[in-house]
């Protein structure tokens, strides 16, 4: 039998909600959550569903980031179908306590908005030009993932 360091090592596996597609892999998940971080540092992010929801209908544009392993499914169902009428492109993560992390928040959190500008106030000029060129890069890709699927 193995040690229980061993035990520690390997990870359980995460039950993931059955819509939870287009599910970020590794690269692109690694990606999105340093995107996440970076956003959560500027002042460009929206946390939870309620949030998520308000910015979307009153037109914020962004990258809409879901966790896939939300328990009851219900509280997420809706926010795929209005972020395709608002043509804001959304990716599932597999955590949602990884996306709570990557947010700077201990509680963990269903979903994220990412955006470019900032709630409020001002962000510098590089900081603003990292997080733009980083936010593109991941929106392709999610595109590209997207596209596949479909």
């Amino acid at each position: 039998m193995g040690s229980d360091t061993e035990t520690e090592k390997k990870k359980t596996p995460v039950a993931l909600a059955p819509i939870a597609k287009p599910l970020a892999g590794k690269k692109l998940s690694k990606k999105t959550l340093k995107l996440v971080r970076r956003a959560s540092e500027a002042k460009c992010l929206k946390r939870g569903v309620k949030e998520v929801v308000k910015s979307i209908r009153r037109g914020s544009k962004g990258l809409c980031v879901i966790a896939g392993n939300i328990s009851p499914i219900d509280v997420i169902t809706h926010l795929p179908i209005l972020c395709e009428e608002a043509n804001v492109p959304y990716i599932y993560v597999t955590s949602k306590e990884e996306l709570a992390t990557a947010g700077t928040t201990k509680r963990p959190t269903c979903c994220v908005l990412v955006m470019t500008k900032p709630a409020k106030g001002e962000i510098t000029e590089e900081v603003k030009e990292k997080l733009e060129s980083e936010y593109k890069q991941v929106v392709t890709e999610v595109a590209e993932v997207t596209s596949s699927m479909f």
